[in-house]
């Protein structure tokens, strides 16, 4: 069960990673009736592509921390929590492991570790949710109201479903851990 959860926690540590350095948050959706579509746009927490008939691709990172509008700042800052706790879990995840083996140090130093790996884990999995469900309703919002124009209507990213099974994945560890 520890060897389990220490690949479900490794696995979900570095889909965090992946998930905060993909720019695929929101992607572009094409909703008018023109089906020749020649960019998409990315937008992600760091940087904002234009993929242009899928052979080139544009990136650009924000020009300044301050000029962001204070949702994405507040999303940078939890996924940059995130992958710092998670690194954290993992870390104490091993060391649980290593410490459990016979002959080894006694079983308070032990239980001691693989519960604060565990709760790490499920710290961990509830702070990556947040900023990617957050953005997923708001995407969605977005879609279906009237009011804003189709050429700003955005679709769910690849990032959002790498961060939620990510979150799936911390989570079973640090319950497998618990």
């Amino acid at each position: 069960l520890q060897i389990t959860g220490l690949i479900f926690g490794g696995m979900g540590m570095l889909g965090t990673l992946a998930a905060t350095a993909m720019p695929q948050w929101r992607v572009s959706a094409h909703v008018e009736a023109n089906l020749v579509v020649f960019e998409s746009i990315w937008e992600g927490l760091w940087m904002d592509c234009i993929s242009q008939l899928g052979l080139r691709l544009q990136c650009k990172l924000y020009d300044s921390v301050l000029a962001l509008p204070p949702p994405l700042e507040a999303l940078r800052a939890l996924m940059c929590l995130a992958v710092l706790l998670a690194l954290v879990a993992f870390l104490t995840a091993i060391v649980g492991v290593k410490y459990s083996q016979p002959g080894k140090e006694g079983p308070r130093a032990v239980s001691a570790f693989i519960l604060a790996a565990g709760v790490a884990f499920l710290l961990t999995g509830s702070l990556v949710l947040v900023p990617v469900s957050w953005t997923g309703g708001g995407i969605v919002r977005d879609f279906y109201d009237p009011a804003v124009p189709a050429p700003l209507k955005r679709e769910l990213g690849a990032a959002l479903y790498v961060g939620w099974a990510s979150s799936a994945l911390l989570l079973a560890a640090g319950a497998m851990y618990c």
